[in-house]
C-alpha cells in the first residue's frame, strides 16, 4: 500500500458556473424587456442586447428577487419570534467594478428586471457618484486628481444614508450627481422611500474599513455583484468610450468636458490613455481588483463585453 495521500481538490468559496450552464437556468422564463427597451438601458460602448439579457442577467434578476424574497421572510420570522411588528427592510444589493466595465449598464437592467418579478415590485437604484466630494471640496483637499479613489467620497454620508435605508427608515436622501457638469447639484437628492430593493452602484464600494472599529460600507449590503475582466479589455473599453463621448456630451456646450470635443482622433486617444494611466488603471489595480473576492456573486466578462462565466458564493 502507498503511503502517499491523495491531494484534495482545490476548495474554493465559489460556485464557478460556465455560460451555456448559467443560460440554461433561464428555462421558462418570460423576457420581460423589448429590444428598444434594452438599447434605451445600454450605455455607451456596451453590446448589449436581447440575448445577453434573456440568457445571463434573467436568471441573475431572478436569483436576486428569491434572495429579497427570502430575507423578507427570515425578517418576518424574527419579527414574530421577537413578538414584535414586522421591522423587515430594503434587501440592499451593490454592483461594484471598474470605471467602464459596465456597472452602470448592469445596475439599471437589473433594476428593471427585478421590478418585473412579484417578489420585489419596487426597486431604487443609487450611484456612489452622488458621495462624491464637491469639486471644489475636492479642490481644498488636493485630491481633484484623486477623484474616483476611496478618499474622495464622503464615505460618512455614505453610511449614514445606507444605515437609514436599512433601519426602515421611511425616508432616506442621497446626493444627486451631474456627469454633464462633473460634479454633486447643490439641492438636488435621490429620494429612496423604503422599496422592497435598493441597488448601490459604484467603483468602490466593497472597500473594507478603513480601521477594525469603523464600519465599512460592505456591511450594509444584503448581496454584492463584481463585474470582473482582463486589465488590457476594460482599457480598451474607456478608450473607446471617451473616443464616442467626444462625439456625443462632450460636444454639447455646457458639459465639463466640452474642451475635448474638437480633439483630432489621435488626441483624444492620447488624452483617454492618460486619463486611464494615471488614474484609472492606478484605482483599478490597487483598489476595486482587491475588492472582488468580497463580492456575493461575480460576473466576468469577454473581450466583447459578454459574459464568459459567473461565480457565485456558497451558502
Amino acid at each position: 500500500m502507498s503511503d502517499e495521500v491523495a491531494a484534495p481538490a482545490a476548495l474554493s468559496q465559489y460556485r464557478d458556473i460556465d455560460r451555456a450552464d448559467w443560460a440554461r437556468l433561464a428555462a421558462g422564463m418570460t423576457q420581460p424587456l423589448t429590444e428598444t427597451e434594452i438599447v434605451q438601458l445600454r450605455g455607451i460602448g456596451d453590446r448589449l442586447d436581447i440575448d445577453e439579457v434573456r440568457e445571463v442577467y434573467l436568471p441573475l434578476s431572478r436569483l436576486l428577487s428569491l434572495y429579497a424574497k427570502s430575507t423578507k421572510r427570515l425578517g418576518e420570522a424574527t419579527s414574530a419570534f421577537l413578538q414584535e411588528e414586522d421591522a423587515t427592510t430594503p434587501f440592499v444589493v451593490a454592483v461594484a467594478g471598474s470605471v467602464a466595465v459596465g456597472k452602470s449598464t448592469i445596475a439599471r437592467l437589473l433594476r428593471e428586471l427585478m421590478s418585473r418579478w412579484a417578489d420585489t415590485p419596487r426597486v431604487e437604484l443609487v450611484t456612489t457618484d452622488g458621495f462624491l466630494y464637491s469639486n471644489a471640496e475636492l479642490e481644498r483637499r488636493g485630491l481633484m486628481d484623486r477623484k474616483g479613489f476611496p478618499e474622495s467620497y464622503d464615505r460618512r454620508a455614505l453610511i449614514e444614508f445606507l444605515t437609514e435605508v436599512k433601519s426602515g427608515a421611511p425616508e432616506a436622501r442621497a446626493p444627486f450627481y451631474s456627469h454633464m457638469r462633473y460634479d454633486i447639484v447643490p439641492d438636488a437628492h435621490v429620494v429612496v422611500r423604503r422599496p422592497d430593493v435598493v441597488i448601490v452602484e459604484g467603483l468602490n464600494v466593497l472597500q473594507p474599513a478603513a480601521t477594525p472599529n469603523d464600519v465599512a460600507v460592505s456591511d450594509l449590503f444584503d448581496f454584492s455583484v463584481f463585474v470582473d475582466a482582463d486589465v488590457e479589455h476594460i482599457q480598451k473599453w474607456y478608450v473607446d468610450r471617451f473616443l464616442a463621448l467626444r462625439k456625443g456630451s462632450f460636444s454639447n456646450p455646457h458639459s465639463y468636458f466640452n474642451v475635448f470635443a474638437h480633439l483630432t482622433d489621435d488626441e483624444a486617444e492620447t488624452t483617454a490613455m492618460g486619463y486611464w494611466n494615471d488614474i484609472n488603471m492606478p484605482n483599478l489595480v490597487e483598489n476595486v481588483m482587491p475588492t472582488k473576492h468580497r463580492a456575493t456573486l461575480v460576473l466576468r466578462k469577454g473581450a466583447d463585453h459578454s459574459v464568459e462565466r459567473v461565480s457565485l458564493r456558497k451558502l
